[in-house]
């Protein structure tokens, strides 16, 4: 028995995915992917096109940069000669991600103890003449 094939529209991509329409138009425009389009010009999308923009989406919600993404599908394209790049491309954007996530979990520390230092103020177990600094001082912290 034949493996049945199933096409899905752009809109039905996009839903899945969780994603605009304009986002997968875009990502095509910048030749991040190559969608087959049927006889009425109308684009259809494959379960591997699916997958492979769950990829892309995984990539970018990493804060890789649009140039940065374009270079990664040009060398996957070249095939596997091309891996010692693509690997040290994602491993660049690996350190960067690191990166921003210290640096917000530094901005949720700060976030948390205001919304302590401002909780403590409105039941008064903070002196009125405390400042949030000093607040933070006391606890180790600085803003």
């Amino acid at each position: 028995m034949k493996e049945q094939i199933f096409k899905y529209s752009i809109g039905t991509t996009a839903k899945l995915l969780h994603i605009p329409d304009s986002t997968i138009r875009y990502y095509e425009k910048e030749g991040i992917l190559q969608i087959p389009r049927n006889l009425n010009g109308q684009r259809y999308f494959l379960k591997e096109d699916i997958e492979w923009l769950k990829f892309i989406q995984h990539l970018k919600g990493t804060g890789m940069s649009i140039d940065d993404l374009k270079q990664y599908v040009t060398w996957r394209a070249e095939g596997d000669t091309t891996i010692k790049k693509r690997l040290a491309l994602l491993k660049s954007t690996q350190i960067k991600l690191e990166s921003s996530i210290v640096q917000t979990q530094k901005h949720l520390e700060i976030l948390t103890d205001k919304i302590n230092w401002y909780e403590k103020k409105l039941h008064g177990s903070i002196n009125d003449n405390e400042s949030f600094r000093e607040y933070l001082k006391r606890f180790g912290h600085e803003e």
